[in-house]
């Protein structure tokens, strides 16, 4: 027969509590098909929770922080997992410091602070999806293009594309530029306005000298 009397109830509550905040959290990831979504989010929440729940046990009446500070370590290393280089862009960042708030919010709940775990809960989802918002306005006022473009074998006409460039309010953050013996090969990238980088397109289309446009 059990005991239900000895069943840890308090704790119980505590990692539901963290699992179910993990799950709020994981569920706007998981909305913006993210690389952790819902179930990842609530499993690292609930096991930062279980952990804190431990460390009185396991790490000693004396030092409980010990296992706390491995939860720490460990979230870190998982978080580094989905952080990704592709070519100049670093693309995850946002999910791993996720997976690490989570964390933090699970230990919170794990450690009984029912008001504070909560409210960092909605404090979390407020960034994420609020200033998810905000965040495309800026990118969309702000849009970055890689341009290959292949010229013929005249400098001036590098220095013509790049008044050009200027002109329409785009700034070039790099240059590069290979030249053959036929031809200069030219890979621009360049930060501005939708509306300048459609006029550039336009004008490089026109351009009978440009023979190829990439971007």
């Amino acid at each position: 027969m059990i005991d239900w009397t000895s069943v840890p109830w308090e704790a119980i509550g505590r990692l539901g509590l963290a699992i179910l905040l993990g799950g709020l959290i994981g569920a706007e990831r998981e909305l913006h098909d993210r690389a952790a979504g819902l179930r990842t989010i609530m499993l690292v929440s609930g096991g930062a929770a279980l952990f804190t729940i431990y460390s009185p046990v396991l790490g000693g009446a004396d030092d409980p922080v010990r296992i706390m500070a491995g939860v720490v370590s460990g979230v870190g290393f998982l978080g580094a997992g989905v952080i990704l280089r592709e070519g100049g862009r670093v693309s995850g960042i946002t999910t791993a410091a996720t997976i690490w708030i989570a964390a933090a919010v699970g230990m919170g709940a794990g450690a009984g602070f029912y008001v504070l775990a909560p409210v960092a809960a909605l404090m979390v989802l407020v960034v994420l999806s609020a200033f998810y918002l905000v965040e495309n306005r800026i990118d969309t006022a702000r849009e970055v293009r890689t341009y290959d473009l292949t010229l013929p074998l005249r400098y001036d006409k590098v220095a013509e594309l790049e008044t050009a460039f200027r002109e329409s309010s785009l700034h070039v953050t790099s240059h590069r530029l290979h030249k053959h013996p036929d031809r200069i090969l030219l890979r621009w990238r360049a930060t501005g306005r939708p509306a300048a980088h459609d006029d550039i397109v336009r004008l490089l289309f026109s351009d009978e000298e440009v023979s190829e446009v990439r971007y």
